[in-house]
């Protein structure tokens, strides 16, 4: 890394018309002399519903010998950074007496509070804050969004989605025990939350700039241009990766939407301005993702592949059911190979994130080199809705505090919680308990 007498601020913009545009993490941020800019690290929660046929997920063996799993396979480019981490509960998922029913919804509010949900329809919701919360509470004084909340689905309606339970409990994350923060599916609203200018993103002059499929790099070219005299090739070599990947995002949301709008013949249109494809879809929203770390607008972030209970069908894999049917095998063998299958897919959707994190330079690394990412679910087996013994894989170094290449088994009983609290400590955010946690887990770190 090259060290400049004189520095550009690590939070700098570019301004244009509409348009706030954070600049990656450049050489020239370097300054010669006082303190060095630490390289920040990033944490992410990504979720898959319904449970995992865990015969097909858990590696046989554990230690630094273990071999991935078929399940986990399409991660194998990133062993070194990686942990399978088994054992770990979320206890207060589980029904109280006379509860019943709700799994999923409990699944849901549970898996990154460990508080079990208070019953009720109405609006006297009773949770607690969620993990990603605690950290985007101390994380968020240094970035533009203090965390994003993602989906490839929409935020429920209001009213009773699964037994006795409101539907604000399929949320994630939680700002507060009353305060659910609902997710964002649309891409064109994720991007112009990260680069459109908060003032006037719904100005008549950026509305005609949409329409006119022009990009919002326009407004900015003479400010990248002023910029590149002052950088280096490195850097300037750098810029130009950045602004191809927006140009690139900002394309693909473009076609999108452009493929939304056409009639279609006699056949289900989809919904919203979004791809058509599953993949293509989340590796848009993956993409956006990436270039909000890589900018560091946030270090923080939650993303749904799909809520529980989905009935989104993957017939690009052989598997034409609904999942949730799917994940209700009763031992059928025919039925737990296309739950594998299901499951395998979203871990290699998933692989492309971690790729992408893996090939974009951050400080003297990589943004994976730089991140913890959590990747699984809030069950195990989803036929018989378990919320013990889950599926957790975690992914990245945290700026070289996590040792990876290992396969993990906690003892029977140990809370899910207790990763978090290992998690929060790695990003300096001091937090004694959280939820059912009974102590900050051990063996994460190098």
């Amino acid at each position: 890394m090259t060290i400049f007498k004189k520095a550009i601020p690590r939070r700098a913009f570019l301004r244009g018309v509409g348009t706030t545009l954070a600049l990656p993490f450049l050489d020239g941020m370097v300054p010669a002399f006082g303190a060095a800019t630490k390289t920040p690290v990033r944490m992410g929660f990504f979720y898959v519903p319904n449970g995992i046929n865990m015969s097909q997920w858990t590696p046989a063996k554990e230690g630094a010998a273990f071999d991935l799993s078929p399940t986990l396979s399409s991660l194998a480019p990133y062993r070194s950074h990686l942990n399978v981490l088994s054992g770990l509960d979320a206890n207060q998922a589980n029904a109280l007496p006379g509860e019943g029913g709700a799994f999923h919804t409990r699944t849901t509010s549970a898996y990154l509070t460990g508080v079990h949900p208070k019953l009720t329809k109405g609006a006297d919701i009773q949770l607690g804050v969620s993990v990603d919360q605690l950290a985007a509470k101390e994380l968020g004084k240094e970035t533009q969004l203090a965390s994003m909340e993602l989906a490839l689905d929409g935020s429920d309606p209001a009213g009773i989605c699964e037994g006795e339970l409101t539907c604000a409990y399929n949320n994630l994350s939680w700002k507060s025990s009353t305060l659910p923060l609902p997710v964002e599916n649309r891409p064109r609203a994720v991007f112009e939350r990260l680069f459109g200018d908060s003032d006037t993103t719904d100005s008549a002059a950026r509305r005609a700039q949409i329409q006119e499929s022009r990009s919002i790099l326009d407004s900015v070219t003479a400010e990248v241009g002023r910029l590149n005299t002052k950088l280096h090739a490195k850097d300037r070599a750098k810029m130009s990766e950045y602004l191809d990947a927006i140009r690139d995002t900002e394309r693909r949301i473009q076609i999108a939407e452009a493929q939304a709008s056409r009639e279609l013949p006699s056949i289900t249109r989809p919904g919203g301005s979004v791809p058509a494809e599953f993949e293509d879809y989340a590796k848009l929203m993956f993409d956006l993702l990436v270039l909000a770390y890589q900018t560091d607008l946030t270090r923080v972030s939650t993303f749904m592949l799909a809520h529980e209970s989905s009935v989104r069908t993957y017939a690009n894999i052989g598997v034409p059911e609904a999942h949730h049917a799917v994940s209700h095998h009763r031992g059928d063998i025919t039925l737990m190979g296309k739950k594998a299958a299901i499951d395998a897919y979203h871990v290699k959707v998933f692989s492309y994130f971690i790729d992408r994190l893996k090939s974009t330079p951050d400080g003297d690394g990589s943004l994976l080199d730089h991140s913890m990412m959590v990747f699984g679910a809030g069950m195990s087996d989803g036929n018989m809705h378990l919320n013990q013994d889950l599926p957790v894989v975690m992914l990245g170094s945290a700026g070289g505090r996590i040792k990876g290449g290992r396969h993990i088994r906690y003892p029977k009983g140990t809370p899910m919680t207790n990763m978090y609290l290992a998690m929060l400590d790695n990003l300096g955010v001091r937090v004694d308990n959280l939820g059912d946690s009974t102590g900050k887990l051990e063996l994460l770190a190098m």
